[in-house]
């Protein structure tokens, strides 16, 4: 992937339907390439948990996850595309 199609994305993931949990991480280890960092926090007061991804890819393939999560029942995703400063560096 050439260094100007890259793009530094955050997604965040609230999940609130137990049964989609599996799905969730399914998704995420097909796209593992991707992921930089990643943190879950449960919400138990809510009975949900919420994920954030940090992501270096594609806009197409950042799209396509967050796109992928978000139609799963149960499940919230939305992703921030960051933008450089200084593009050259």
């Amino acid at each position: 992937m050439s260094e100007e199609n890259r793009r530094v994305a955050v997604i965040a993931i609230w999940v609130e339907a137990r049964e989609s949990v599996a799905e969730v991480n399914r998704l995420l280890s097909g796209y593992q390439e991707l992921v930089r960092g990643r943190m879950g926090l449960p919400f138990r007061e809510f009975s949900a948990s919420l994920i954030s991804l940090i992501l270096e890819g594609t806009t197409d393939q950042l799209g396509a996850l967050s796109g992928k999560l978000g139609m799963l029942p149960g499940v919230t995703a939305k992703i921030l595309f960051l933008t450089r400063q200084n593009p050259t560096r």
